[in-house]
């Protein structure tokens, strides 16, 4: 009997994932390829073979996404499994138009065949878009849980940019854990604020084995929550789903992939930044939600922001650093560093894409809907030194950084520069304690 071949469409998480779980151990079948996009650098390297199963003893090649169409014809793939996450519909139909003109199925595998059952309670935070605020959300439900006495374990969205067959499982309980799993900058933003609020947090790449080891972790376990990454839906079986909305982009939670799945998915429904956001705006969303979710409960919040040295914003010229993806494929326009420099007073925001270098550079060029805006990207240590560059090359009298993570302990900084931190607040009821109580009884805490 011949093997189904397959190509896996991904950009460095669902992708393997989705092997893992599908076709790692399944004789039907014969992955040929992994695809990569999104992120820069992750493409020309192989899915290991201590990773891979006994099926691949040589690893399996990942290529370039824009060469899916002689990829197919070259290695005889039947059937391409679209595998990653934050994309407009057309995006993702515009592949699958490429992959059947090819001559291959086109494929998107759902909840029942990838989702893990955990032996531990489960609570997921997803949402409909990068930067709607779904990390300060699944912080809030863990200072609330870890209130309440609970030993709480994060496990995060897959950010494996490194050596693959090294990040199988990585467990990061202290700050010095960051720099002995050699993290990149993104993965920094998403793993220290846990860490500096006292939960441990986990990630890798094999995502059963992952959540094995935090189920007995040495420091206990009581509830896992998945703290997701883009707008993808769970990795895991949860117990409790909550969604992030986003009134900056209302209408998104309708019409980009799978953020429209989560959103179905949902238990619990958040709608953030409402205390920037426009009025229409958030009874579009509103609408929406009720439009296919009708069961949901909605939780209204906002993202106060504060500033460490609101002196260095008053009356200045400032250059605004802002979470790298959630400018990127995110496409926000506006962050929370871009709020903290009108509200408190900056003369002037400079644009540093005229001083923008190396693959900055190219960023700006990708993405050319950036604006006025420095993402900080730091997926290795050239993108790290390009942004050091381009920071110390933008005439300016202050940075304002408000990336999740102290910027300036990882980056060279040799100007003025000041923190935007920013949490998630309820406003009205119900409140998250409303929601976790109402869990908590459920599962008998």
């Amino acid at each position: 009997m011949s093997k189904r071949k397959i190509i896996i469409i991904g950009a460095a998480g669902r992708d393997f994932h989705n092997f893992n779980v599908v076709y790692r151990d399944n004789p039907a079948f014969q992955v040929v390829a992994f695809t990569a996009a999104q992120i820069p650098d992750i493409a020309d390297r192989k899915y290991p073979a201590s990773l891979a199963g006994s099926l691949y003893p040589e690893g399996i090649p990942i290529y370039e996404q824009k060469d899916l169409a002689r990829l197919i014809k070259e290695l005889a793939a039947e059937e391409c499994v679209f595998s990653y996450s934050d994309v407009t519909y057309a995006a993702v139909m515009e592949v699958g138009a490429l992959v059947n003109a090819a001559g291959a199925d086109f494929t998107l595998l759902g909840p029942k065949n990838t989702m893990i059952k955990s032996t531990k309670p489960l609570i997921a935070v997803g949402a409909i878009r990068t930067g709607c605020g779904k990390s300060q959300t699944s912080r809030r439900v863990a200072e609330i849980l870890i209130a309440k006495g609970l030993k709480v374990i994060a496990i995060r969205h897959p950010m494996p940019y490194g050596d693959l067959a090294i990040q199988k499982v990585q467990r990061f309980a202290t700050i010095e854990d960051l720099a002995l799993h050699k993290c990149t900058i993104e993965e920094m933003e998403e793993y220290e604020p846990h860490i500096a609020r006292g939960n441990v947090i986990y990630s890798g790449v094999d995502y059963e084995a992952i959540l094995r080891a935090a189920e007995n972790d040495p420091d206990g376990c009581d509830v896992i929550i998945w703290d997701g990454g883009n707008n993808d839906f769970p990795f895991y079986q949860p117990d409790l789903m909550i969604t992030v909305v986003d009134p900056h982009r209302a209408g998104h939670e309708l019409s980009y992939y799978p953020g429209e799945v989560t959103l179905r998915l949902a238990d619990v429904v958040v709608i953030n930044k409402i205390d920037s956001a426009n009025y229409e705006d958030i009874q579009t969303v509103r609408a929406n939600i009720e439009k296919v979710n009708p069961t949901a409960t909605v939780v209204d919040a906002a993202s106060p922001i504060t500033v460490a040295h609101p002196e260095l914003i008053k009356g200045k010229r400032v250059l605004v650093v802002e979470d790298g993806p959630t400018l990127t494929h995110g496409e926000m326009k506006i962050g929370a560093g871009i709020v903290a420099a009108r509200r408190f007073g900056a003369a002037e925001i400079i644009d540093p894409r005229p001083y923008a270098v190396g693959k900055l550079a190219n960023t700006y060029q990708i993405y050319p809907g950036i604006g006025k805006l420095l993402p900080a990207m730091g997926y290795g240590d050239e993108q790290i030194k390009d942004l050091s560059a381009t920071i110390e090359a933008t005439p300016c009298d202050a940075v304002v950084i408000a990336t999740p993570i102290d910027l300036a302990r990882v980056v060279k900084i040799n100007k003025a520069n000041t923190r935007v931190e920013y949490n998630l607040q309820e406003i009205g009821h119900p409140t998250m304690d409303d929601v976790l109580a109402d869990f908590l009884k459920k599962i008998g805490h």
